[in-house]
């Protein structure tokens, strides 16, 4: 079966510096996976290559086998790449309809779709997104993100400053995502537990040489090799 997304041979970084090297990971429709390692592993710097907001310093990424154009954030849209970045980037001057308005799309979901996914934006639905609270904001960058109907959906440190219980509550959003949807999704995520919990597949990134990968559940029942990967003491190795 020909994975949603692929990349292979994929190498890359921030200018000059390569941050990750040669590594290959698939996701299939209906899967997700989460990167997990050290900070300054390039798990972010991988999403943003992905996207093609970075260019590839080698290596190729595909869309259901349809290789994308390097470095080109447009292309990899319009092939159903969409990003939730780890800052937001909401208009915070503009009301939760109006952001979501402005990603939408002729032919796609209208704002009042995403209701049903999001409920709590409703009782918000006229308030500057400047206004809402973190978790609030969250959803509506979630909810930006799925009116453009994403085939691979890249969600960099969703948990970031938010309350436990929100941050379990979007885990399952993110479950039901991928479930529902069939949408690939690939998250980066320092909460490791709740991170397994809903994820298929993981993936260790460090050093930016070695991704260890394998199921999800394996991964979790077995911290020890987990820690090891995150020292760099050894490699994890689920299969």
């Amino acid at each position: 079966m020909t994975p949603r997304l692929a990349c292979t041979g994929l190498s890359g970084g921030r200018g000059t510096t390569t941050v990750f090297r040669s590594l290959d990971l698939e996701v299939q429709a209906g899967q997700v996976l989460t990167l997990l390692g050290p900070n300054g592993a390039g798990k972010t710097t991988l999403l943003l290559t992905l996207a093609g907001l970075l260019p590839a310093h080698d290596g190729t990424v595909t869309i259901d086998g349809t290789p994308l154009r390097n470095g080109r954030p447009h292309t990899a849209n319009e092939a159903g790449v969409v990003l939730v970045p780890d800052d937001r980037c909401l208009f915070t001057n503009l009301t939760v309809e109006k952001n979501l308005a402005v990603a939408s799309h002729r032919g796609g979901p209208s704002p009042r779709d995403l209701i049903d996914t999001f409920p709590a934006l409703e009782k918000r639905w006229d308030v500057n997104a400047g206004s809402l609270s973190g978790g609030e904001q969250q959803m509506l960058v979630m909810a930006r993100a799925l009116i453009q109907e994403p085939k691979v959906l890249l969600v960099d440190e969703m948990s970031m400053g938010l309350a436990p219980m929100v941050t379990e509550a979007l885990f399952g959003t993110i479950r039901h995502i991928a479930t529902e949807r069939g949408c690939s999704v690939v998250v980066v995520e320092q909460h490791v537990s709740l991170a397994l919990e809903v994820a298929d597949a993981a993936a260790v990134l460090t050093r930016g040489d070695t991704a260890p990968r394998g199921k999800a559940a394996e991964l979790a029942a077995d911290p020890a090799r987990l820690e090891r990967a995150y020292l760099g003491a050894a490699a994890v190795d689920v299969a």
